[in-house]
Formats: C-alpha cells, sequence, structure tokens
C-alpha cells in the first residue's frame, strides 16, 4: 500500500510539473482574455506546442531555432547535436547527479562542490542552478526586494545561515562564498521541513520542486497552497531553476558554448 501510494504521489507531482507550463504562460485577469485568441490561433497553426517545449527547455528551444545548438532534426542546427531525451532528463531529475564542472566558472566550482555536500536531499546541480536563475553570477546583484548576492537570499535569511566561508573576517551576501554556503544551508533546512510535510500529508508533489517554490515564496506560502503554489512566479521558477539543469549536469555533457544563452555574465569586477 505505502508503495502504491508513493507511486501515485510522484504521478500526481509529474502531472502538476506538467502543467506548470499552463500556470507560468496563461497569465492572470485581462491579460488572459487578452491573449486568448492568439493562442487558439497558434493551436490552430500547430506552434502553440513548440511555445509549451519554449516554457520549460526555452534556452534550448531557442538555440536550436536560431541554429546556434546543433539539435539534430530541429531548427537551423543541422548535424550531430545534443540528444533531446538528455535534456528532458535532467530537467526531470532530483538535480543529485554528477556536476559538469566546466560549466561552472572557475572561481566558484570548489564552493559550488561543497555546497551540494551540505546534505543529502540538495546537489550541487540545484545549488548552481538557483544561481544562475537568481543572479546569472552578478555577485555584487541587489534585489529591489533588498536580497543581495549570487544567491538572492532575504536579508534575514542570510544573517540567520551565513558565515564566513573564506575567512576574511566579514560575512557578507555579497561575498560569493559566504552568499553559496548560505543557500546551501537554508534550502538543507528546507528540505527537511517539505520532508516533514510531505510525511505528514499536509503537502503533495515533487520533494524538490516544493523545496524550490518555498525557496522562491517562503515556506509559508507551500503550506498554505499544500503544494508548490498555482501562481505564475512560483510556477515560473520552479520551470527556471530546472532549465539549467542540463548545462550543469554530467550526464548531459553540454558545454557553455553550446549553451551560451546560460553562460554566466561576467562581475564588474572582471
Amino acid at each position: 500500500m505505502g508503495a502504491q501510494t508513493g507511486g501515485d504521489s510522484q504521478n500526481e507531482a509529474d502531472r502538476k510539473r506538467n502543467s506548470m507550463l499552463i500556470a507560468a504562460g496563461a497569465g492572470t485577469g485581462v491579460l488572459g482574455c487578452f491573449f486568448a485568441p492568439l493562442l487558439i490561433l497558434l493551436l490552430l497553426l500547430g506552434v502553440l506546442v513548440m511555445c509549451a517545449i519554449g516554457w520549460i527547455l526555452w534556452p534550448v528551444v531557442l538555440l536550436c531555432e536560431i541554429g546556434i545548438l546543433p539539435c539534430g532534426g530541429g531548427g537551423g542546427g543541422g548535424g550531430g547535436g545534443v540528444d533531446g531525451s538528455v535534456i528532458v532528463d535532467a530537467f526531470n531529475s532530483d538535480g543529485l547527479g554528477e556536476l559538469n564542472t566546466e560549466a561552472v566558472p572557475s572561481k566558484y566550482r570548489e564552493v559550488i562542490g561543497e555546497a551540494g555536500q551540505e546534505c543529502s536531499q540538495i546537489g550541487a546541480i540545484v545549488i548552481v542552478s538557483q544561481v544562475q536563475y537568481e543572479s546569472g553570477f552578478v555577485e555584487n546583484l541587489v534585489g529591489p526586494d533588498g536580497a543581495e548576492g549570487l544567491s538572492q537570499l532575504p536579508p534575514d535569511k542570510f544573517d540567520e545561515y551565513g558565515e564566513d566561508e573564506d575567512d576574511n573576517d566579514e560575512t557578507s551576501a555579497l561575498d560569493g562564498e559566504d552568499s553559496i554556503m548560505a543557500q546551501a544551508r537554508y534550502m538543507c533546512a528546507l528540505a527537511e521541513d517539505i520532508d516533514a510535510l510531505i510525511a505528514g500529508n499536509e503537502v503533495q508533489g515533487d520533494r524538490l520542486d516544493l523545496t524550490l517554490a518555498a525557496y522562491d515564496a517562503g515556506l509559508d506560502a507551500v503550506k498554505q497552497a499544500k503544494g508548490v503554489p498555482e501562481t505564475p512566479r512560483s510556477q515560473t521558477y520552479v520551470i527556471g531553476v530546472r532549465s539549467s539543469f542540463a548545462l550543469y549536469s554530467e550526464d548531459a555533457a553540454l558545454s557553455d558554448e553550446e549553451y551560451p544563452s546560460l553562460s554566466p555574465r561576467p562581475t564588474p569586477s572582471d
């Protein structure tokens, strides 16, 4: 019975993740109504399917279409190319696979590897993909909500989880190592909370999706929604982070040259 329940829960999580596309792209209120005729037209033209794929794997689809990334048979790419099924598998994975270190900026490889060892639930692929989504590796980024640094942790969360990782006698969210390790500790804490909520049948869904949503929107939002909140922001956040898994997964073995739209942006000090 337990195994059957677990299987049903995973199937439900997969269905919910597939529905993220609709939630992320649908919009709200007047905008949704305004664009409805356009969506119908796209459906009739057979383009909607490609748009749907684009929301999930937007970097790969874009590069295939413009011919930069050779995706055998897709877009203008032609020849050899990347196995699309490997990319999809990476997107749907738990992010615990081997890290493609060549795709990680050299100055952060060691700390990201360390961050991926902070707990068993959160791997380095998840950590680096979050950094990619949150800041694009701009170390001194300050968000409109006051979040700072590579990982864009809210100030109160950085105060709770941040430490002086590089022994420079300063703990700062604008320090790359301090930011990434604080992110890892917070993600691990959230993963434990999510595990407890799943065990108590208080939330449903994929553990990693729920943890990512909690990082972005807060644990209370996930508890209230009893899963990943069905808001464009939460749905898009989970999709956005997962879209980088292929780049940073050793199984996909892509390079930043093959995935140029996700290449880390240089910091002002570079």
